[in-house]
Protein backbone atom coordinates (compact mmCIF):
# COMPACT_ATOMS: atom_id res chain seq x y z
CA UNK A 1 0.00 0.00 0.00
CA UNK A 2 3.05 2.51 0.95
CA UNK A 3 4.55 1.70 -2.41
CA UNK A 4 1.59 2.77 -4.37
CA UNK A 5 1.59 6.16 -2.39
CA UNK A 6 5.01 6.92 -3.19
CA UNK A 7 3.74 5.64 -7.06
CA UNK A 8 0.73 8.24 -6.91
CA UNK A 9 2.61 11.49 -5.23
CA UNK A 10 5.55 10.86 -7.46
CA UNK A 11 2.83 10.90 -10.81
CA UNK A 12 1.88 13.75 -9.24
CA UNK A 13 5.01 15.70 -8.69
CA UNK A 14 5.61 15.05 -12.69
CA UNK A 15 1.96 16.26 -13.60
CA UNK A 16 2.83 19.56 -11.71
CA UNK A 17 6.10 19.98 -12.87
CA UNK A 18 4.91 19.15 -16.76
CA UNK A 19 2.24 21.99 -15.93
CA UNK A 20 4.40 24.57 -14.51
CA UNK A 21 6.87 23.73 -17.26
CA UNK A 22 3.86 24.27 -20.05
CA UNK A 23 2.04 27.36 -18.05
CA UNK A 24 5.90 29.06 -18.15
CA UNK A 25 6.34 28.57 -22.14
CA UNK A 26 8.41 25.61 -22.38
CA UNK A 27 8.84 24.22 -25.87
CA UNK A 28 9.86 21.14 -24.80
CA UNK A 29 7.42 20.20 -22.35
CA UNK A 30 4.49 21.18 -24.68
CA UNK A 31 6.06 18.50 -27.45
CA UNK A 32 6.32 16.11 -24.61
CA UNK A 33 2.73 16.51 -23.54
CA UNK A 34 1.22 16.66 -27.37
CA UNK A 35 2.90 13.11 -28.23
CA UNK A 36 1.42 11.77 -24.74
CA UNK A 37 -1.91 13.22 -25.75
CA UNK A 38 -1.51 11.93 -29.15
CA UNK A 39 -0.29 8.06 -27.25
CA UNK A 40 -2.77 5.76 -27.10
CA UNK A 41 -1.37 4.07 -24.21
CA UNK A 42 -3.79 3.97 -21.54
CA UNK A 43 -1.60 5.18 -19.03
CA UNK A 44 -0.89 8.17 -21.26
CA UNK A 45 -4.60 9.15 -22.00
CA UNK A 46 -5.10 9.18 -18.50
CA UNK A 47 -1.69 11.65 -17.48
CA UNK A 48 -2.91 14.21 -20.10
CA UNK A 49 -6.89 13.64 -19.01
CA UNK A 50 -5.44 14.71 -16.13
CA UNK A 51 -2.87 17.30 -17.32
CA UNK A 52 -5.67 19.30 -19.12
CA UNK A 53 -8.16 18.90 -16.49
CA UNK A 54 -5.46 21.11 -14.32
CA UNK A 55 -4.46 23.44 -17.18
CA UNK A 56 -8.56 24.02 -17.63
CA UNK A 57 -8.99 27.35 -15.22
CA UNK A 58 -5.38 28.75 -16.78
CA UNK A 59 -7.89 31.29 -18.65
CA UNK A 60 -5.32 31.95 -21.55
CA UNK A 61 -7.52 31.67 -25.14
CA UNK A 62 -5.49 31.78 -28.11
CA UNK A 63 -7.64 32.56 -31.73
CA UNK A 64 -8.10 29.08 -33.04
CA UNK A 65 -7.97 29.75 -36.92
CA UNK A 66 -8.54 26.74 -39.25
CA UNK A 67 -7.28 26.43 -42.78
CA UNK A 68 -8.11 23.81 -45.63
CA UNK A 69 -7.58 23.73 -49.37
CA UNK A 70 -7.34 21.82 -52.35
CA UNK A 71 -3.67 20.00 -52.47
CA UNK A 72 -1.18 21.90 -54.46
CA UNK A 73 -2.71 25.45 -53.45
CA UNK A 74 -0.57 26.42 -51.34
CA UNK A 75 -1.12 25.65 -47.50
CA UNK A 76 2.18 25.16 -46.49
CA UNK A 77 3.39 28.59 -48.04
CA UNK A 78 0.79 30.54 -47.31
CA UNK A 79 1.20 29.52 -43.25
CA UNK A 80 5.16 30.13 -43.12
CA UNK A 81 4.00 33.66 -44.83
CA UNK A 82 1.21 34.76 -42.48
CA UNK A 83 3.12 32.91 -39.21
CA UNK A 84 5.82 35.25 -40.14
CA UNK A 85 4.10 38.44 -40.39
CA UNK A 86 2.03 37.74 -37.01
CA UNK A 87 5.08 37.26 -35.41
CA UNK A 88 6.45 40.09 -36.89
CA UNK A 89 3.90 42.02 -35.37
CA UNK A 90 4.85 40.38 -31.94
CA UNK A 91 2.12 37.44 -31.72
CA UNK A 92 3.20 33.92 -30.72
CA UNK A 93 1.90 31.10 -33.41
CA UNK A 94 1.78 27.72 -33.27
CA UNK A 95 0.75 25.74 -36.06
CA UNK A 96 -0.92 21.78 -35.90
CA UNK A 97 -0.20 20.56 -39.58
CA UNK A 98 -1.93 17.25 -39.99
CA UNK A 99 -0.47 15.30 -42.51
CA UNK A 100 -2.06 12.11 -44.67
CA UNK A 101 -1.75 8.73 -43.40
CA UNK A 102 -1.34 5.94 -45.66
CA UNK A 103 -4.32 3.33 -45.60
CA UNK A 104 -2.32 0.42 -46.29
CA UNK A 105 1.02 1.19 -43.39
CA UNK A 106 -0.48 3.57 -41.71
CA UNK A 107 2.34 5.87 -41.84
CA UNK A 108 2.87 10.07 -42.91
CA UNK A 109 5.76 11.82 -44.67
CA UNK A 110 5.18 14.50 -41.81
CA UNK A 111 6.95 16.96 -44.36
CA UNK A 112 5.15 20.41 -43.67
CA UNK A 113 7.97 21.45 -40.82
CA UNK A 114 10.62 20.99 -43.93
CA UNK A 115 8.19 23.20 -45.89
CA UNK A 116 8.16 25.89 -43.40
CA UNK A 117 12.17 26.04 -43.01
CA UNK A 118 11.77 30.12 -41.90
CA UNK A 119 9.29 29.55 -39.44
CA UNK A 120 10.31 26.71 -37.88
CA UNK A 121 13.76 28.48 -36.69
CA UNK A 122 11.82 31.21 -35.19
CA UNK A 123 11.57 31.52 -31.20
CA UNK A 124 7.86 32.20 -31.07
CA UNK A 125 6.67 30.01 -33.45
CA UNK A 126 5.62 26.04 -32.54
CA UNK A 127 5.66 23.84 -35.55
CA UNK A 128 3.82 20.46 -34.77
CA UNK A 129 3.22 17.95 -37.77
CA UNK A 130 0.93 14.98 -36.74
CA UNK A 131 -0.56 11.93 -39.07
CA UNK A 132 -4.16 12.34 -39.73
CA UNK A 133 -4.50 8.28 -38.93
CA UNK A 134 -8.09 6.80 -39.99
CA UNK A 135 -9.74 9.99 -38.71
CA UNK A 136 -12.30 11.25 -40.74
CA UNK A 137 -11.95 14.98 -42.15
CA UNK A 138 -8.17 14.87 -42.24
CA UNK A 139 -7.70 16.28 -38.41
CA UNK A 140 -5.35 13.92 -36.38
CA UNK A 141 -7.71 12.04 -33.37
CA UNK A 142 -6.07 14.64 -31.13
CA UNK A 143 -5.38 17.67 -32.02
CA UNK A 144 -8.27 20.00 -30.38
CA UNK A 145 -6.28 18.46 -27.11
CA UNK A 146 -2.92 19.85 -28.59
CA UNK A 147 -4.67 23.20 -29.00
CA UNK A 148 -5.54 23.74 -25.59
CA UNK A 149 -1.83 22.25 -24.98
CA UNK A 150 -1.00 25.22 -26.96
CA UNK A 151 -3.08 27.98 -25.54
CA UNK A 152 -1.83 26.79 -21.95
CA UNK A 153 1.76 27.36 -22.93
CA UNK A 154 0.86 31.41 -24.07
CA UNK A 155 0.18 30.93 -28.07
CA UNK A 156 -1.44 33.76 -29.09
CA UNK A 157 -2.52 32.17 -32.39
CA UNK A 158 -3.07 28.54 -33.21
CA UNK A 159 -3.52 27.51 -36.80
CA UNK A 160 -5.32 24.35 -38.09
CA UNK A 161 -3.61 22.66 -41.18
CA UNK A 162 -6.36 19.95 -42.43
CA UNK A 163 -5.68 17.36 -45.47
CA UNK A 164 -8.11 18.11 -48.78
CA UNK A 165 -10.87 19.43 -48.74
CA UNK A 166 -14.36 17.17 -48.70
CA UNK A 167 -17.46 17.21 -46.68
CA UNK A 168 -15.72 15.08 -43.95
CA UNK A 169 -12.98 18.55 -43.82
CA UNK A 170 -15.98 19.95 -41.87
CA UNK A 171 -14.59 18.64 -38.57
CA UNK A 172 -12.27 21.04 -38.53
CA UNK A 173 -15.12 23.64 -38.04
CA UNK A 174 -15.56 22.04 -34.67
CA UNK A 175 -12.27 22.82 -33.13
CA UNK A 176 -11.51 26.54 -34.28
CA UNK A 177 -13.03 29.97 -33.95
CA UNK A 178 -11.94 31.07 -37.48
CA UNK A 179 -12.64 28.46 -40.63
CA UNK A 180 -10.43 29.59 -44.00
CA UNK A 181 -10.53 27.98 -47.30
CA UNK A 182 -7.60 28.00 -49.54
CA UNK A 183 -8.51 28.44 -52.83
CA UNK A 184 -5.91 28.55 -56.29
CA UNK A 185 -7.09 30.39 -59.40
CA UNK A 186 -8.17 29.62 -62.44
CA UNK A 187 -8.80 26.24 -61.43
CA UNK A 188 -11.60 25.14 -63.42
CA UNK A 189 -15.35 25.00 -61.87
CA UNK A 190 -13.81 24.60 -58.76
CA UNK A 191 -17.37 25.96 -57.55
CA UNK A 192 -18.06 22.60 -58.28
CA UNK A 193 -15.31 20.81 -56.97
CA UNK A 194 -15.63 22.20 -53.50
CA UNK A 195 -18.55 20.50 -51.32
CA UNK A 196 -21.66 23.11 -50.31
CA UNK A 197 -20.76 22.01 -46.49
CA UNK A 198 -17.64 23.32 -46.60
CA UNK A 199 -18.50 26.79 -48.02
CA UNK A 200 -21.79 27.03 -45.78
CA UNK A 201 -18.82 26.69 -42.56
CA UNK A 202 -16.12 29.07 -44.67
CA UNK A 203 -15.57 32.66 -42.29
CA UNK A 204 -12.97 33.91 -45.27
CA UNK A 205 -12.42 32.32 -48.90
CA UNK A 206 -8.70 33.45 -49.62
CA UNK A 207 -7.61 32.92 -53.29
CA UNK A 208 -4.08 31.83 -53.48
CA UNK A 209 -1.04 32.72 -56.18
CA UNK A 210 -2.50 36.66 -56.66
CA UNK A 211 0.56 37.20 -58.44
CA UNK A 212 2.47 37.51 -61.64
CA UNK A 213 0.44 36.01 -64.78
CA UNK A 214 -2.27 34.69 -62.31
CA UNK A 215 -2.79 37.87 -60.60
CA UNK A 216 -6.12 39.06 -63.09
CA UNK A 217 -7.36 35.27 -63.05
CA UNK A 218 -7.17 35.32 -59.13
CA UNK A 219 -9.11 38.50 -59.21
CA UNK A 220 -11.90 37.39 -61.10
CA UNK A 221 -12.24 33.58 -59.31
CA UNK A 222 -12.26 36.04 -56.13
CA UNK A 223 -15.27 37.79 -57.77
CA UNK A 224 -16.99 34.48 -58.75
CA UNK A 225 -16.68 33.58 -55.00
CA UNK A 226 -17.82 36.54 -53.90
CA UNK A 227 -21.25 36.15 -55.78
CA UNK A 228 -21.86 32.38 -54.43
CA UNK A 229 -21.34 33.61 -51.16
CA UNK A 230 -24.13 35.76 -51.52
CA UNK A 231 -26.56 33.61 -52.59
CA UNK A 232 -26.05 31.40 -49.12
CA UNK A 233 -28.19 31.59 -45.99
CA UNK A 234 -27.18 34.35 -43.59
CA UNK A 235 -25.91 33.11 -40.22
CA UNK A 236 -26.47 34.43 -36.83
CA UNK A 237 -22.54 34.49 -36.02
CA UNK A 238 -21.40 36.84 -38.83
CA UNK A 239 -21.89 40.66 -38.73
CA UNK A 240 -22.71 42.55 -42.23
CA UNK A 241 -20.56 41.57 -45.43
CA UNK A 242 -19.26 38.15 -44.00
CA UNK A 243 -18.34 35.31 -44.93
CA UNK A 244 -16.40 37.38 -47.47
CA UNK A 245 -13.92 36.42 -50.30
CA UNK A 246 -10.35 37.92 -50.89
CA UNK A 247 -7.11 37.88 -52.45
CA UNK A 248 -3.74 36.51 -51.14
CA UNK A 249 -0.41 35.77 -52.28
CA UNK A 250 1.97 34.06 -49.80
CA UNK A 251 5.00 34.35 -52.06
CA UNK A 252 4.83 38.16 -52.60
CA UNK A 253 2.92 38.39 -49.05
CA UNK A 254 0.41 40.77 -50.69
CA UNK A 255 -3.44 40.81 -49.18
CA UNK A 256 -2.15 39.01 -45.68
CA UNK A 257 -2.61 42.41 -43.47
CA UNK A 258 -5.90 42.68 -45.33
CA UNK A 259 -6.92 39.03 -44.49
CA UNK A 260 -5.68 39.60 -40.78
CA UNK A 261 -7.63 42.60 -40.36
CA UNK A 262 -10.51 40.95 -41.11
CA UNK A 263 -10.08 37.72 -38.93
CA UNK A 264 -9.67 40.17 -36.08
CA UNK A 265 -12.65 42.35 -36.99
CA UNK A 266 -14.80 39.05 -37.11
CA UNK A 267 -13.44 37.32 -34.07
CA UNK A 268 -13.78 40.70 -31.86
CA UNK A 269 -17.39 41.12 -33.34
CA UNK A 270 -18.24 37.51 -32.21
CA UNK A 271 -16.47 38.06 -29.00
CA UNK A 272 -18.38 41.50 -28.44
CA UNK A 273 -22.28 39.74 -29.74
CA UNK A 274 -21.87 36.59 -27.47
CA UNK A 275 -21.26 34.15 -30.32
CA UNK A 276 -17.24 33.56 -29.50
CA UNK A 277 -18.21 31.94 -26.15
CA UNK A 278 -21.19 30.13 -27.04
CA UNK A 279 -19.69 28.31 -30.12
CA UNK A 280 -16.54 26.95 -28.12
CA UNK A 281 -19.23 26.06 -25.37
CA UNK A 282 -20.95 24.27 -28.23
CA UNK A 283 -17.93 22.69 -29.42
CA UNK A 284 -17.23 21.80 -25.42
CA UNK A 285 -20.84 19.57 -26.00
CA UNK A 286 -19.64 18.23 -29.01
CA UNK A 287 -16.40 16.65 -28.52
CA UNK A 288 -18.73 15.39 -25.04
CA UNK A 289 -20.34 13.08 -26.95
CA UNK A 290 -17.76 12.26 -29.64
CA UNK A 291 -15.65 10.91 -26.40
CA UNK A 292 -18.61 8.97 -24.81
CA UNK A 293 -18.47 7.48 -28.89
CA UNK A 294 -14.81 6.68 -28.67
CA UNK A 295 -14.87 4.83 -25.19
CA UNK A 296 -17.89 2.62 -26.09
CA UNK A 297 -16.15 1.53 -29.74
CA UNK A 298 -13.49 0.98 -27.45
CA UNK A 299 -14.89 -1.17 -24.96
CA UNK A 300 -16.26 -2.91 -28.37
CA UNK A 301 -12.84 -3.50 -29.43
CA UNK A 302 -12.00 -5.65 -26.30
CA UNK A 303 -11.03 -9.59 -26.64
CA UNK A 304 -14.63 -10.09 -25.13
CA UNK A 305 -16.66 -8.11 -27.41
CA UNK A 306 -14.43 -8.63 -30.34
CA UNK A 307 -15.11 -12.22 -30.40
CA UNK A 308 -18.12 -12.00 -30.29
CA UNK A 309 -19.25 -9.48 -32.71
CA UNK A 310 -16.52 -11.84 -35.19
CA UNK A 311 -19.00 -14.60 -34.20
CA UNK A 312 -22.33 -12.58 -35.54
CA UNK A 313 -20.40 -10.71 -38.81
CA UNK A 314 -20.35 -14.35 -39.95
CA UNK A 315 -23.81 -15.34 -38.72
CA UNK A 316 -25.00 -11.59 -40.58
CA UNK A 317 -22.59 -12.27 -43.75
CA UNK A 318 -24.42 -15.73 -44.02
CA UNK A 319 -27.88 -14.62 -43.88
CA UNK A 320 -29.20 -15.96 -40.82
CA UNK A 321 -29.08 -13.27 -38.65
CA UNK A 322 -30.19 -9.56 -39.57
CA UNK A 323 -27.68 -6.68 -38.70
CA UNK A 324 -30.53 -5.08 -36.72
CA UNK A 325 -30.71 -7.61 -34.16
CA UNK A 326 -27.25 -8.88 -34.53
CA UNK A 327 -26.08 -5.35 -33.35
CA UNK A 328 -29.05 -5.26 -30.68
CA UNK A 329 -27.58 -8.66 -29.23
CA UNK A 330 -23.89 -7.25 -29.01
CA UNK A 331 -24.91 -3.97 -26.92
CA UNK A 332 -27.33 -5.80 -25.03
CA UNK A 333 -24.62 -8.09 -23.47
CA UNK A 334 -21.38 -5.87 -23.64
CA UNK A 335 -22.54 -2.52 -23.00
CA UNK A 336 -25.79 -3.05 -21.41
CA UNK A 337 -28.26 -1.27 -23.86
Amino acid sequence: MQVVKVAEAGQGAQLQAMKEALLAGDRRALAKAITMAESSRTEHRETTSQLLGELAGCERQALRIGLSGTPGVGKSTFIEAFGMMLIEKGLKVAVLAVDPSSARSGGSILGDKTRMERLSRERNAFIRPSPAQSQLGGVARRTREAIDLCEAAGFDVVLIETVGVGQSETMVAEMCDLFLLLLAPAGGDELQGVKRGIMEMADILLVNKADGELKRQAVRTCADYSGALRLLRKRPQDPQGFPKAMTVSAIERNGLDAAWSEMTALADWRRENGHFDARRAEQARFWFEAEVRDGLLARLREPGPKKAMAELAAEVAAGNLSPGLAARQILEEHLGQ
